[in-house]
């Protein structure tokens, strides 16, 4: 039986030329800049506490690195994050730490304290709320977690080494404080978020109450670099959803409204709409309905966008200049139009804070690392996570930490998967673990760099209202 015949094409291969000048151009802005800013050796905490803090973490190194193994091996998607939850929890408990699972309504989300606080109140018991903070109030630092990975990825955002950093440096300083009572001269909170990817459980969190009596929040972020600091853009999810009036595609097409025309409208409008914006935005759109057969009008289309600025402010305005590019193309199409936003304020930019900043520069050049400072990387490499929703509530850092020898390997890939169990992996996971301990014991134990981290935050702007930052 003859088979039709078909021109098959394949797609081209990207240049490799990109990343290769992105390297160069890399390596010449780092070598420019010189060094990213530390920590003074005579503030924080005492270079013996902080000698005697990374001999703990190193103790932990095995336990470590079996967690994100194990979680490397088990990878789940946001909210079923079952498996890597009761590893944690198992952990702190052989630890002699009793965490709270199921959190804030959340079943994969826990919580745990050690601290100033603990010793007054007693920890809580196993699936119970968290107790609210003492009184008088004591100095609180957070160390957030993320388990969550991609769906036929797996972790290819590297959150397995993640969870390792913050459980880890958790556990140091429960330890060093076990060593020597009193060593935490305030409160930490381990607390995990489920559902980076594919929510903004962060800000659901933020709400139900998980920032309340927090001065401070942590944690890190597996990437390609170690990188003190980088861009973060702020994302707005949105749905556009157009119905027409079905009719015949041949006999009667001058009968039908066309909700496809209406999306292909649109998604030209995004093309054009790129020119004129900044160089860090972003706009990307997928169809997720248009249409089921050839022969008939489409009555229904949908558009799944997301948009992407740096800025809260140019984010709010260029979300609105989408909004009316949705709203024109129904226009001329004569079809009807929804426009779909999340009832929560979705990731924002993170504000990093610089302080904070400093003393994990210096933890991580005592682990034979040298983060870049910010504006090395290119910010054309940008994502967004919803550490932003943290960052622009209370002072925080998401530093960035190189778990491959590889420049060119992106987030979201197979082959950052591949690079977060890894050897390079293992490594970061314990570097990492010790350095958010060391900024949370260097933030515990002077007074001045408290003071110093909330002016920073105040500069910048101080809080802001994310939960009403689209009704404003």
């Amino acid at each position: 039986m003859n088979r039709p015949v078909r021109d098959l094409s394949r797609p081209t291969t990207p240049s490799s030329a990109v990343q290769s000048r992105m390297a160069e151009e890399t390596a010449a802005r780092a070598a420019a800049a010189g060094p990213a800013p530390a920590l003074a050796e005579d503030a924080g905490a005492a270079p013996g506490l902080r000698s005697e803090l990374a001999a703990v973490v190193d103790s932990l190194a095995p336990e470590l690195v079996a967690l994100s193994q194990d979680l490397h091996a088990h990878p789940e998607v946001g909210y079923a994050e079952h498996h890597a939850v009761t590893a944690v929890a198992e952990l702190l408990r052989r630890h002699g730490i009793t965490p709270s699972v199921g959190v804030y309504g959340m079943d994969t989300a826990l919580r745990a304290e050690i601290g100033a606080d603990v010793a007054a109140h007693g920890e809580p018991r196993d699936d119970e709320e968290p107790l609210p903070p003492a009184s008088p109030h004591v100095p609180t630092m957070a160390i957030l977690a993320e388990y969550d990975a991609l769906p036929g990825v797996g972790h290819g955002c590297g959150h397995n080494v993640m969870c390792a950093n913050s459980v880890g440096a958790f556990l140091a300083l429960a330890g060093l404080e076990r060593r020597r009572p009193g060593t935490l001269p305030g409160r930490v909170i381990l607390q995990t978020t489920p559902a980076e990817e594919s929510d903004t459980a962060k800000e659901i969190l933020a709400q139900r109450g998980m920032l309340d009596g927090v001065d401070a929040a942590i944690q890190t972020h597996a990437y390609a670099h170690d990188l003190a600091d980088q861009t973060w853009l702020g994302v707005r999810r949105m749905s556009a959803v157009y119905t027409g009036i079905p009719s015949h595609a041949s006999s009667q097409p001058f009968m039908g409204r066309n909700a496809l025309d209406a999306a292909t409208l649109a998604l030209t409008g995004l093309g054009l709409l790129r020119q004129q914006i900044l160089p860090m935005d972003r706009v990307h759109a997928v169809v997720d309905d248009g249409g089921r057969v050839a022969n008939v009008i489409p009555e229904r289309a949908e558009l799944n966008l997301m948009v992407r600025s740096k800025y809260p402010e140019t984010l709010k305005d260029l979300v609105g200049r989408v909004e009316d590019l949705l709203r024109g193309a129904a226009l001329m199409t004569g079809t009807g139009v929804e426009i779909i936003t999340d009832t929560n304020t979705n990731e924002m930019p993170v504000r990093s804070n610089g302080p904070l900043l400093q003393a994990w520069v210096r933890s991580q050049r005592e682990r034979g690392r040298d983060p870049l400072p910010a504006g090395v990387v290119p910010e054309t490499i940008a994502a967004g996570t919803d550490f932003g929703n943290v960052s622009l509530r209370v002072p925080g850092i998401h530093p960035l930490i190189r778990v491959t020898d590889r420049d060119d390997v992106a987030l979201h890939t197979r082959e950052m998967a591949a690079a977060a169990g890894s050897p390079t992996g293992d490594a970061a996971a314990v570097d990492g673990a010790y350095g958010l301990a060391a900024v949370a014991l260097d933030w515990l134990h002077d007074a001045d760099l408290r003071d110093a981290v909330r002016a920073d935050f105040e500069a910048a702007g101080g809080p802001v209202d994310v939960a009403g930052f689209w009704g404003e």
